[in-house]
């Protein structure tokens, strides 16, 4: 039986007050969302319901702030930072630890609402019911310190340009 290694750290809490680097990449590496033109991303179609998406995250989970973020022709790049959240309901808790457990899982729960709508809205523009959108998982590095944030923001927001000349030299 096939067993996914998990990337997350064990016994660490996604839902404390943070910042997390997110990576989300497309199935198969396929560039969906649009293309890159003299450094900059122009969206298409299927980036622009990315984008749609992107900005309900902080209407739907109003404890949790994403800033900045980069849609790119096949993966997302965004940071997380998430507030005191407590516990996030998307499923009855039957128990206690049941909700210990799922306060754990604040990163999962909102990239998965994230990659289940985007795919959903895709699929349903382009007549593909079912046909994934996203990989499985997702990257995420948790976000230490002020230095790190500035590192990490500044890729972020130069991640079209630094593409748009990766394309030209190869």
């Amino acid at each position: 039986m096939y067993h996914r290694r998990t990337i997350r750290l064990p016994e660490y809490d996604y839902s404390l007050p943070g910042a997390y680097f997110i990576t989300i990449c497309t199935h198969g590496q396929k560039s969906l969302f649009g293309e890159i033109v003299d450094g900059v991303m122009n969206l298409n179609q299927f980036g622009d319901i990315v984008d749609q998406v992107m900005n309900t995250l902080q209407i739907r989970y109003p404890n949790l702030e994403v800033s900045p973020y980069v849609i790119m022709p096949n993966h997302v790049h965004l940071i997380l930072n998430v507030n005191d959240v407590g516990a996030i309901h998307e499923l009855p808790l039957p128990n206690p630890i049941t909700m210990v457990e799922r306060r754990k899982m604040t990163l999962p729960i909102v990239v998965g609402y994230f990659k289940m709508n985007t795919a959903k809205s895709i699929n349903l523009f382009r007549h593909t019911r079912g046909q994934p959108v996203w990989q499985r998982n997702f990257y995420e590095h948790i976000i230490r310190n002020e230095q790190d944030m500035q590192m990490i923001s500044e890729y972020i927001i130069a991640n079209p340009a630094a593409r748009s000349t990766d394309l030209e030299i190869h």
